[in-house]
């Protein structure tokens, strides 16, 4: 494949039973980008155990710049980030949450703050600066950013959000592990690079329902946090010179 029919975009989606958001979510891509840049698709589908990925299948015929994986066992949200990024064949990555409640029109918006950014800024990420979610949501997510911001800051609103535009060979560069896509903005300001929160839409689910416990997400996140923080403590960088 040429380099000017390679995509210019990949748009990663990580899915776990979302049969009923995943064809108007892959339509909605669809309409956004088609006739703006070489773009594809890829819905990574974390061991659904409802009709998610036969209906991903479905679209295929429909929409040629689709590409569809499945993991053999669900491994949660991080994993499926990764392995779509790790498929991807374009230099620059734009994610989505599967259950609609990012807005893909957001997608240009990410976009154009890439085209008036320093060129050191690899990270745009989506901030919802006006939540859809149910007051319990809200309140645990408000905390868990001030705390964040306290202990990393990453001068981020909002790292929670799906919706993010980051160039592909930066974010393989990070270091992996569970949970880690929740934790971008400071791992990427880790590695030295700048990040810019772009102002989003934030739409109410309307179909299917939330996989991921509010109370159990947050103990996990505390976790997550102080083994963050470590890393940020115990990072070394420097510049490299050819000589």
């Amino acid at each position: 494949m040429s380099d000017d029919t390679l995509p210019e975009l990949s748009v990663v989606v990580p899915v776990h039973d979302e049969a009923d958001n995943v064809g108007p979510l892959i339509d909605e891509i669809a309409a956004t980008l088609r006739g703006r840049l070489r773009f594809e698709m890829i819905f990574v589908d974390d061991a659904s155990r409802d009709g998610t990925r036969q209906q991903l299948l479905a679209a295929k015929s429909a929409h040629p710049e689709l590409r569809v994986f499945a993991h053999a066992s669900q491994s949660g949200q991080s994993t499926a980030v990764r392995n779509g990024v790790k498929q991807a064949r374009a230099p620059w990555i734009a994610t989505l949450d599967g259950d609609g409640q990012n807005d893909p029109a957001d997608i240009l918006r990410l976009l154009a703050e890439r085209e008036r950014a320093d060129p050191r800024t690899r990270c745009f990420a989506g901030w919802r600066v006006a939540r859809r979610d149910g007051w319990v949501k809200r309140v645990t997510s408000r905390f868990a950013n001030a705390l964040r911001a306290r202990l990393l800051r990453d001068q981020t609103p909002d790292t929670g959000c799906g919706l993010k535009l980051f160039e592909r060979e930066a974010f393989l560069d990070l270091p992996y592990f569970d949970h880690m896509h929740r934790y971008l903005p400071a791992l990427f300001q880790r590695a030295g690079w700048t990040v810019v929160s772009v102002p989003v839409g934030h739409r109410p689910r309307t179909r299917g329902a939330s996989k991921y416990g509010t109370l159990g997400r947050a103990w996990v996140g505390l976790a997550d946090l102080r083994g963050v923080a470590w890393l940020i403590r115990r990072s070394k960088r420097t510049e490299l010179h050819r000589l």
